[in-house]
């Protein structure tokens, strides 16, 4: 079984947002990144079934800016190849040409199975692993966990809404958006990284440049208008339960 976990870096939400001079996007040049957390998640799922089944595990990302050290966190955790696809590429590239560019390089590598987190935080549309399906022609499902190989069908588990879970069986190849990893992803020290960037090689792939795919067009981005404030009582115990009382009297909330 050959896996391939596809990840990517995003926006780190600890720093402060700014828009750029269009007000149409942020300004990127300005932020620091950091893996997708559901990416990590789909890399950890990856890497528990190749410690139950022996399965080849491949992380690979495209060149949007400086995701060697991820690429190389991704060797230290346990993957056996890491592979970086190399063009004209930008961290704004919309999802449909990240995953145009995706698929002409998965339909010939050779893969069973790929992975990738359900969704990623700078865009939450949660779309690469359905788009993906489809231009490979791949059975695909999202937001699953509890996947499982084999020498027949890979399963896995499907998250619906309101709590309903359903499981399924799939022939490879397959692409599936990974809600969660049976474990928490590993951690690895910075000291590990580096050990492993001085004895490992990424591996570089040449890929096809950005596609005229269609996609939403962005008007507007502004931060959210506040809507309410909150109250922050002083005093003792006493003090606040009778301004709270007081309050509840107010809003006419207590009986």
């Amino acid at each position: 079984m050959r896996i391939a976990v596809l990840v990517k870096d995003v926006p780190d939400l600890v720093e402060e947002l700014e828009l750029d001079e269009s007000g149409r996007a942020l300004a990127v040049d300005d932020l620091s990144y950091v893996p997708s957390e559901w990416d990590d998640q789909a890399l950890e799922e990856a890497l528990l079934l190749k410690e139950a089944s022996g399965a080849h595990v491949s992380a690979v990302a495209l060149d949007t800016g400086d995701i060697d050290n991820m690429l190389y966190a991704a060797l230290a955790k346990g993957a056996d190849r890491a592979v970086k696809l190399v063009g004209d590429y930008d961290r704004t590239m919309p999802g449909r040409q990240r995953a145009r560019i995706l698929a002409d390089y998965l339909a010939d590598a050779g893969y069973d199975l790929v992975m990738t987190g359900v969704q990623a935080v700078d865009d939450l549309d949660g779309q690469i692993a359905g788009l993906l399906g489809g231009m490979l022609g791949w059975p695909h499902a999202s937001v699953v966990r509890d996947v499982a190989v084999g020498s027949g069908p890979v399963s896995f588990v499907q998250e619906y809404a309101g709590g309903r879970m359903a499981e399924f069986r799939s022939a490879t190849p397959l692409v599936l958006g990974v809600q969660a990893a049976k474990k928490p992803p590993r951690y690895v020290p910075i000291a590990r990284i580096r050990q492993v960037s001085r004895s490992a090689t990424l591996e570089e792939v040449e890929a096809g440049a950005p596609s005229a795919e269609s996609t939403l067009a962005v008007q507007r981005l502004y931060r959210p208008e506040a809507q309410g404030h909150a109250t922050m009582w002083e005093g003792d115990a006493a003090e606040v339960a009778a301004a709270l009382v007081a309050l509840l009297d107010e809003q006419h909330l207590r009986s």
